[in-house]
């Protein structure tokens, strides 16, 4: 258990809450896309997107589609990244560090983006709920950055090379 780091945890942690929530709120989109994207969780960019580019409802649904292929690309990402770590922990390696990165990235920007429209907009739990959102993913960034694996020393590295 001595490979697991904090910030495989951490990413771990970030998958359980964000594959329900923005998988929720996807298919929301994908069932009603009209009614989900004016759901609390897409309320800030869809205001936002239809009222300033005037979108009728082509557009809207154009729109909706896009964000919920967004959050879902995002889902996906700590999907692969999860399974990735739990066959890491099997194997005793760390795995899908590069797959926790792209959700990571690809969520802090929609997500900051999306918290940018709802507060041009004044949807304020909009902006509350994206915020969360935006400073978990970019705590989970920047634990990335500081918790690189271990090099091993060449004590250690020799001791392994002839199986001791």
């Amino acid at each position: 258990m001595s490979n697991i780091r904090v910030s495989t945890i951490n990413g771990l942690l970030l998958a359980f809450y964000f594959v329900p929530a923005w998988t929720a709120a996807a298919m929301k989109i994908v069932i009603f896309p009209i009614r989900g994207l004016y759901d609390r969780a897409n309320i800030g960019p869809a205001i936002f997107f239809t009222d300033h580019f005037h979108m009728f409802a082509a557009g809207t649904v154009r729109f909706a589609w896009l964000l919920a292929v967004a959050k879902l690309l995002v889902v996906a990402f700590f999907i692969v990244f999860t399974a990735l770590a739990a066959s890491g922990v099997l194997r005793k390696s760390t795995d899908g560090n590069e797959a926790l990165g792209i959700a990571l990235v690809l969520g802090s920007l929609l997500s900051f983006t999306s918290m940018i429209v709802a507060s041009t907009v004044g949807e304020t739990a909009a902006v509350h709920l994206h915020a969360t959102d935006t400073l978990m993913l970019v705590g989970g960034l920047v634990l990335m950055m500081l918790d690189r694996p271990r090099a091993s020393t060449s004590i250690e590295a020799i001791a392994a090379a002839r199986g001791i």
